[in-house]
């Protein structure tokens, strides 16, 4: 994909323009997501008739981290600080919710990143094309919802054994849903399906979020922008932002971390996984259950070169946080420690994948001895209302959550945080991980050898990055079509 948006096919952009026309849309700029002030009056005002989720093309303009779940317009966003009465820390924990974005998951964002670019120079038609999605959950949730503001066809792939609360509102969204085989670590047999597609319908056009660089380009701009103005918000004197960490996943929202390191050099970026699939940890593989990161392979878009520390986190723990986090006795255990009765009623906006994040920011403060001078930035992609079925599923499995389970997760799976599983990343480190994606994207995915090594440049990144500034000139144009 041209990320400088120079190439432009006008039939085809006329045609996208009048389906949008006809369908009520306009797009929202990069501007307008990184601060909601700037969206029209008229808009604001008819999206307080609208739901937060409803499928509207009013809320491609909730596609901001600044929704207001109160008021139904904006805010400065939305974070919750994990104190030190929870982690044991000192540090300062703070984690972007994702739960208020349309969908209920940032990856809205992510999906907008690849399809926008392509829809405004007429690269995708959305009366001829069928679009499609492959996925490890989320990020096909938000094809699926552009796709149906554009009424055109789409194809949501993401293996079986996701959670059953993502197949149940696909199947009323998404045109088409493939379940392939295996569990969030199976990216390979999602690939093949795509694949499969490619040779059997040429109609569609593959929005793959592990290589499309609109992906990191928007986390780099409107998650990174978000994370360093929740900073500035909550750091008093004398603090300073001493890491981010995010789950490898597509390696979208890592990007932000680039984004951060332009304004804070001296921090660092942690890099989290599953330990029952240790890719980035030890060039490893298997299954895991913490759903929404995915594994076995190096995203095409991960900058590793960024990348200074690698978490494996045991799924284990997520599973029995996740029931720590969301059931009674978890919660009282969780207030007979300390913790505010306000914050265990706010833990349930944490899926399986955030709390995942906040143990592997934990880890990175003990690791560093960081103390209350220090701000570990990290987010929260989606919420608990996502995995209800995986909290039936342990309670069928385990029985009711009763106070001992609960003071013994505490004490294992919180209080018990340390600094096993870890690796700090050298430069050979990174080299290593970097020509680890030779395996995935030039064997098996048709890449070239030219272009693995232009990753490994700088320069490379900068260039993508700064592409954002054609994107704003060209959905304006785009939408001055649309009105004709």
């Amino acid at each position: 994909m041209d990320l400088t948006l120079s190439r432009i096919d006008e039939k085809t952009r006329a045609r996208a323009a009048e389906r949008c026309r006809e369908r009520g849309i306009t797009i929202p700029t990069l501007a307008m997501m990184k601060d909601p002030g700037l969206v029209p009056a008229d808009i604001k005002a008819k999206l307080q008739g609208v739901g937060l989720w409803d499928i509207d093309p009013l809320n491609l303009y909730r596609i901001t981290w600044k929704n207001d779940p109160e008021t139904g317009l904006f805010n400065q966003g939305n974070w919750v600080e994990f104190p030190s009465e929870l982690t044991g820390v000192s540090a300062r924990i703070i984690g972007l919710v994702g739960k208020w974005f349309p969908t209920g998951a940032h990856k809205v964002g992510a999906a907008f990143g690849c399809l926008v670019p392509r829809l405004i120079t007429g690269q995708f038609d959305p009366t001829r094309h069928m679009a499609v999605w492959p996925s490890t959950g989320n990020y096909c949730r938000g094809g699926a919802f552009d796709s149906k503001l554009l009424a055109c066809h789409s194809v949501a792939i993401l293996p079986e054994e996701m959670s059953r609360e993502r197949f149940e509102w696909l199947k009323n969204v998404a045109t088409e849903v493939i379940a392939t085989p295996g569990c969030e670590s199976n990216v390979k047999e999602i690939y093949d399906k795509c694949w499969e597609l490619r040779a059997t319908r040429p109609e569609c056009v593959i929005f793959n979020q592990f290589e499309e660089f609109g992906n990191s380009l928007w986390h780099y701009h409107v998650t990174g922008s978000m994370l360093q103005e929740a900073f500035a918000a909550v750091a008093g004197p004398g603090q300073r932002l001493a890491a981010y960490v995010s789950a490898t996943g597509s390696a979208g929202t890592i990007a932000a971390g680039d984004h951060l390191k332009t304004l804070h050099p001296g921090m660092v970026v942690a890099a989290t996984e599953a330990l029952q699939c240790p890719t980035l940890f030890a060039f490893g593989f298997g299954g895991h259950r913490i759903e929404g990161i995915g594994d076995k392979h190096v995203p095409w878009i991960h900058n590793v070169r960024n990348t200074d520390l690698v978490i494996a986190v045991d799924d284990q723990q997520t599973m029995d946080l996740l029931r720590l986090f969301n059931e009674e006795a978890g919660h009282r255990a969780l207030q007979e420690a300390g913790v505010s009765a306000d914050l265990t009623a706010r833990l349930p906006l944490l899926g399986i994948s955030s709390i995942c994040n906040l143990v592997a920011a934990i880890q990175t403060a003990r690791y560093y001895e960081l103390d209350g001078r220090d701000v570990i930035l990290t987010v929260l992609t989606d919420s608990a209302d996502m995995y209800r079925s995986r909290l039936e599923d342990l309670t069928a499995e385990q029985g009711a959550y009763a106070r001992d389970r609960a003071l013994m997760d505490r004490a294992r799976w919180i209080e018990g945080i340390g600094t096993g599983n870890m690796r700090e990343l050298g430069y050979r480190d990174r080299k290593e991980l970097h020509n680890f994606k030779y395996f995935t994207w030039v064997e098996q995915q048709g890449r070239t050898v030219e272009e693995l090594r232009e990753l490994w440049d700088p320069d490379f990144w900068t260039r993508v990055y700064a592409s954002a500034e054609h994107w704003d000139p060209r959905i304006e144009e785009f939408n001055r079509l649309i009105a004709g």
